[in-house]
């Protein structure tokens, strides 16, 4: 058989034993998600082997979307880590069998603090199953592996479990985008939501402002100076009515030679988008992508120019 072959029948098996999930849902993960919503403890998941290091993902994923969890190896609690679990605290606990040598080791202690008990299992009748207070099914038909040994279809189950969870827990909570960042502050992500439009913006005279009767070709000299790509047009009483870029220029030079002696305000496009300075980074970049523009001017809230967004500026800061 070729490892392509192969590969597919793996996937298809994994694939199935995710699909399966979807019939066994019931009350019982509802009760989970509320248990977990309601407790002023956190969430401590746990498990041997492979489907330990699906509960550290687990955790991990809890931890980041506003669920405070930690993830404790069964082994190393009943020598000593088991310090970490208070009795406000809800305990995941991952088994496949429920069975496990190592997590019933720990039950009884778990019970002795008061932690509720929420297992993941593949066997509703076991050990483990019987000692819990929510049964959350993640049984799968068959491994991957082709000798039904080695965890894999079974460990995928339970990752797309955990993320159900989590995922349910987000709209539970009404998990933002801001509160997002905010665990999330180092490279491109946390730039994408937490920059703001006045971190990167152009302004003072990097930000070329023009009456609307300069002549074009004042306007360019202007605009040259500092090496933007636009100039934002106001009217005489500072506030923006227009903007004029190498577009606009471009595409009147192509019918009026004459355009640098023209009054700015007959070549510019008006009624320019804006933003203003307390936007997020991100919506100024959603704007230019959208209109198809490389420059957007940045208003304060009386409609007057005070900077200016050029693609360029938010390539510098990571966000294209």
């Amino acid at each position: 058989m070729s490892s392509i072959k192969i590969a597919k029948e793996v996937l298809n098996i994994e694939s199935e034993a995710v699909k399966a999930l979807i019939s066994r849902l019931d009350e019982n993960f509802d009760r989970a998600v509320e248990a977990i919503y309601r407790t002023t403890g956190r969430v401590v998941v746990m498990g041997m082997g492979k489907p330990g290091l699906v509960g550290q993902k687990i955790s991990a994923t809890l931890a980041s979307t506003g669920t405070p969890s930690l993830s404790l190896h069964p082994a190393e609690a009943v020598h000593g880590d088991l310090g970490k679990v208070i009795k406000e605290d809800i305990v995941i606990a991952i088994s496949n069998s429920g069975e496990t040598d190592e997590v019933l080791r720990v039950l009884p202690m778990i019970k002795k603090i008061g932690a509720r008990l929420i297992a993941f299992t593949g066997n509703t009748k076991s050990t483990l199953a019987k000692h819990s207070d929510i049964i959350l099914d993640v049984g799968v038909k068959k491994e991957a592996c082709p000798m039904n040994l080695a965890p894999t279809a079974s460990t995928t189950a339970t990752l797309a479990m955990g993320d159900a969870l989590a995922v349910a827990l987000i709209k539970r909570r009404g998990f933002k985008e801001s509160d997002y960042a905010f665990f999330h502050p180092g490279g491109s992500l946390g730039k994408k939501l937490l920059l703001k439009v006045e971190d990167i913006m152009r302004k003072g005279l990097e930000n070329p402002i023009v009456d609307e009767d300069t002549p074009v070709k004042d306007v360019l000299i202007k605009i040259t100076g500092v090496r933007a790509g636009s100039a934002s047009v106001v009217d005489k009483k500072g506030k923006l009515i227009g903007i004029f870029t190498d577009g606009d220029l471009r595409r009147h030079l192509e019918s009026d030679e004459n355009i640098a002696m023209r009054k700015i305000k007959d070549v510019m496009t008006p009624s320019p988008k804006s933003i203003t300075k307390e936007k997020l980074a991100a919506e100024a970049l959603r704007i230019l992508k959208e209109n198809r523009i490389d420059e957007i001017p940045v208003v304060d809230e009386k409609n007057k120019p005070v900077g200016l967004i050029d693609v360029q500026d938010l390539l510098k800061a990571g966000l294209v």
